[in-house]
Protein backbone atom coordinates (compact mmCIF):
# COMPACT_ATOMS: atom_id res chain seq x y z
CA UNK A 1 0.00 0.00 0.00
CA UNK A 2 1.19 3.78 -0.63
CA UNK A 3 1.92 5.52 2.21
CA UNK A 4 0.25 8.60 2.37
CA UNK A 5 2.59 11.43 0.71
CA UNK A 6 3.05 9.17 -2.30
CA UNK A 7 -0.93 8.15 -2.83
CA UNK A 8 -1.53 11.85 -2.55
CA UNK A 9 0.70 12.64 -5.33
CA UNK A 10 -0.31 10.20 -7.44
CA UNK A 11 -4.20 10.94 -6.97
CA UNK A 12 -3.13 14.70 -7.79
CA UNK A 13 -1.17 13.47 -11.04
CA UNK A 14 -3.97 11.17 -12.24
CA UNK A 15 -6.02 14.30 -11.91
CA UNK A 16 -3.73 16.87 -13.37
CA UNK A 17 -3.68 13.96 -16.64
CA UNK A 18 -7.56 14.17 -17.38
CA UNK A 19 -7.85 16.80 -20.33
CA UNK A 20 -9.42 20.04 -19.68
CA UNK A 21 -12.18 18.64 -21.58
CA UNK A 22 -12.78 16.04 -19.69
CA UNK A 23 -12.22 17.97 -16.48
CA UNK A 24 -15.17 20.27 -17.74
CA UNK A 25 -17.21 17.40 -18.89
CA UNK A 26 -16.86 15.42 -15.55
CA UNK A 27 -17.18 18.38 -13.12
CA UNK A 28 -20.75 19.30 -14.40
CA UNK A 29 -21.29 15.83 -14.12
CA UNK A 30 -20.21 15.73 -10.45
CA UNK A 31 -22.24 19.15 -9.87
CA UNK A 32 -25.40 17.40 -11.51
CA UNK A 33 -25.35 14.69 -9.22
CA UNK A 34 -24.27 16.78 -6.07
CA UNK A 35 -27.64 19.40 -7.15
CA UNK A 36 -30.25 16.61 -7.57
CA UNK A 37 -29.09 14.70 -4.38
CA UNK A 38 -31.22 14.96 -1.45
CA UNK A 39 -28.80 16.57 0.39
CA UNK A 40 -28.83 19.47 -1.45
CA UNK A 41 -32.18 19.84 -2.12
CA UNK A 42 -32.78 20.02 2.02
CA UNK A 43 -29.84 22.16 2.70
CA UNK A 44 -30.08 26.01 3.02
CA UNK A 45 -26.87 26.65 3.50
CA UNK A 46 -23.78 24.91 1.74
CA UNK A 47 -20.16 25.42 1.91
CA UNK A 48 -18.59 24.99 -1.62
CA UNK A 49 -15.16 26.34 -2.66
CA UNK A 50 -13.69 27.53 -5.59
CA UNK A 51 -11.24 24.88 -7.59
CA UNK A 52 -7.60 25.61 -8.00
CA UNK A 53 -5.50 23.51 -10.61
CA UNK A 54 -6.99 20.12 -11.15
CA UNK A 55 -9.78 20.08 -8.52
CA UNK A 56 -13.30 19.66 -9.77
CA UNK A 57 -14.54 22.83 -11.02
CA UNK A 58 -17.82 23.85 -8.80
CA UNK A 59 -19.52 26.82 -11.95
CA UNK A 60 -22.00 24.06 -13.11
CA UNK A 61 -23.36 23.85 -9.26
CA UNK A 62 -23.25 27.89 -8.28
CA UNK A 63 -25.26 28.38 -11.54
CA UNK A 64 -27.28 25.60 -11.48
CA UNK A 65 -31.39 26.28 -11.13
CA UNK A 66 -31.57 24.09 -7.86
CA UNK A 67 -28.75 26.35 -6.26
CA UNK A 68 -31.33 29.73 -6.31
CA UNK A 69 -32.48 30.98 -2.86
CA UNK A 70 -30.18 28.36 -1.21
CA UNK A 71 -27.07 30.25 0.33
CA UNK A 72 -23.71 29.74 -1.07
CA UNK A 73 -20.75 30.18 1.27
CA UNK A 74 -16.84 29.56 0.60
CA UNK A 75 -13.93 29.19 2.86
CA UNK A 76 -11.54 31.80 3.58
CA UNK A 77 -8.21 30.72 5.31
CA UNK A 78 -7.60 33.40 8.28
CA UNK A 79 -4.23 31.59 9.36
CA UNK A 80 -1.91 28.77 8.54
CA UNK A 81 -4.59 26.43 10.39
CA UNK A 82 -7.74 27.77 10.35
CA UNK A 83 -10.80 28.73 8.24
CA UNK A 84 -14.18 30.42 8.00
CA UNK A 85 -17.01 30.59 5.88
CA UNK A 86 -18.12 33.66 3.85
CA UNK A 87 -20.81 34.59 1.90
CA UNK A 88 -19.99 36.73 -0.67
CA UNK A 89 -21.82 39.99 -1.33
CA UNK A 90 -21.70 41.13 -4.94
CA UNK A 91 -19.02 40.19 -7.65
CA UNK A 92 -16.38 42.65 -6.69
CA UNK A 93 -16.32 40.08 -3.28
CA UNK A 94 -13.52 38.21 -4.67
CA UNK A 95 -9.36 37.80 -4.92
CA UNK A 96 -6.77 35.43 -5.22
CA UNK A 97 -5.70 34.20 -1.91
CA UNK A 98 -4.29 31.40 -0.14
CA UNK A 99 -2.51 28.98 -2.81
CA UNK A 100 -3.69 31.70 -5.70
CA UNK A 101 -7.15 30.33 -4.53
CA UNK A 102 -10.48 32.81 -5.63
CA UNK A 103 -11.05 33.83 -1.73
CA UNK A 104 -14.22 35.94 -0.94
CA UNK A 105 -12.83 39.27 0.71
CA UNK A 106 -14.07 39.45 4.32
CA UNK A 107 -14.97 43.19 4.74
CA UNK A 108 -17.53 42.50 1.30
CA UNK A 109 -18.62 39.10 3.00
CA UNK A 110 -21.27 38.07 5.67
CA UNK A 111 -19.26 35.61 7.94
CA UNK A 112 -21.89 32.27 8.35
CA UNK A 113 -21.09 30.71 11.54
CA UNK A 114 -20.16 26.54 11.08
CA UNK A 115 -23.30 25.58 13.02
CA UNK A 116 -25.81 27.43 9.95
CA UNK A 117 -24.17 25.33 7.35
CA UNK A 118 -26.55 22.66 6.43
CA UNK A 119 -24.01 20.80 3.91
CA UNK A 120 -19.99 21.12 3.18
CA UNK A 121 -18.57 20.12 0.23
CA UNK A 122 -14.97 19.37 -0.02
CA UNK A 123 -12.86 19.36 -2.01
CA UNK A 124 -9.71 16.24 -2.00
CA UNK A 125 -7.09 14.16 -3.45
CA UNK A 126 -8.25 10.66 -2.95
CA UNK A 127 -11.02 8.78 -1.22
CA UNK A 128 -11.82 5.23 -1.71
CA UNK A 129 -15.38 3.28 -1.87
CA UNK A 130 -16.19 3.57 1.87
CA UNK A 131 -15.91 7.87 1.36
CA UNK A 132 -12.62 7.79 3.17
CA UNK A 133 -11.15 11.45 1.92
CA UNK A 134 -7.90 12.32 2.41
CA UNK A 135 -7.22 16.21 1.12
CA UNK A 136 -3.97 18.66 0.25
CA UNK A 137 -2.54 17.44 3.91
CA UNK A 138 -3.16 21.20 5.79
CA UNK A 139 -6.47 19.73 7.56
CA UNK A 140 -8.02 22.63 7.07
CA UNK A 141 -11.32 21.04 6.18
CA UNK A 142 -10.92 18.21 9.13
CA UNK A 143 -10.61 21.25 11.30
CA UNK A 144 -13.46 23.37 10.02
CA UNK A 145 -16.02 20.61 9.87
CA UNK A 146 -15.61 19.64 13.17
CA UNK A 147 -17.48 22.90 14.31
CA UNK A 148 -20.22 22.10 11.12
CA UNK A 149 -22.24 20.13 13.79
CA UNK A 150 -25.41 20.57 11.83
CA UNK A 151 -24.32 19.99 8.46
CA UNK A 152 -23.71 16.79 6.42
CA UNK A 153 -19.97 16.26 4.78
CA UNK A 154 -19.82 15.26 1.50
CA UNK A 155 -16.34 15.25 -0.86
CA UNK A 156 -16.65 14.91 -4.70
CA UNK A 157 -13.65 14.08 -7.18
CA UNK A 158 -12.99 12.37 -10.32
CA UNK A 159 -13.53 8.89 -10.77
CA UNK A 160 -8.90 8.37 -11.45
CA UNK A 161 -8.61 9.63 -7.82
CA UNK A 162 -10.26 6.55 -6.49
CA UNK A 163 -7.35 4.54 -4.32
CA UNK A 164 -7.96 0.94 -2.75
CA UNK A 165 -7.87 2.10 0.49
CA UNK A 166 -7.39 5.28 1.99
CA UNK A 167 -4.56 5.19 5.15
CA UNK A 168 -7.10 7.15 7.82
CA UNK A 169 -5.34 9.16 10.63
CA UNK A 170 -7.34 9.70 13.78
CA UNK A 171 -7.82 13.52 12.39
CA UNK A 172 -9.29 12.28 9.36
CA UNK A 173 -13.13 12.76 8.76
CA UNK A 174 -15.19 10.38 6.50
CA UNK A 175 -17.45 11.56 4.12
CA UNK A 176 -21.23 10.88 4.54
CA UNK A 177 -20.53 10.73 0.66
CA UNK A 178 -18.24 10.75 -2.27
CA UNK A 179 -19.60 12.45 -5.80
CA UNK A 180 -17.61 11.57 -8.92
CA UNK A 181 -18.87 11.94 -12.59
CA UNK A 182 -19.45 7.85 -12.69
CA UNK A 183 -20.43 7.55 -9.28
CA UNK A 184 -22.27 8.61 -5.79
CA UNK A 185 -20.51 6.48 -3.35
CA UNK A 186 -22.36 6.11 0.47
CA UNK A 187 -20.42 6.01 3.76
CA UNK A 188 -20.77 2.37 5.00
Amino acid sequence: MLDRKELRKSKIQARNNLSPEDRQTFSAQISERVVTSELFRNAGTILIYRATKGEVRLEALEKAEESKGKNLVYPLCISNSEMIALLPEGEGAWQPGYYGIMEPIKERSRLVPPEEIDLVVCPCTAFDEDCGRMGMGAGFYDRYIEKCVNAHIVAVAFEVQKAEIIPMEPWDKPMEMVFTEADTYVMK
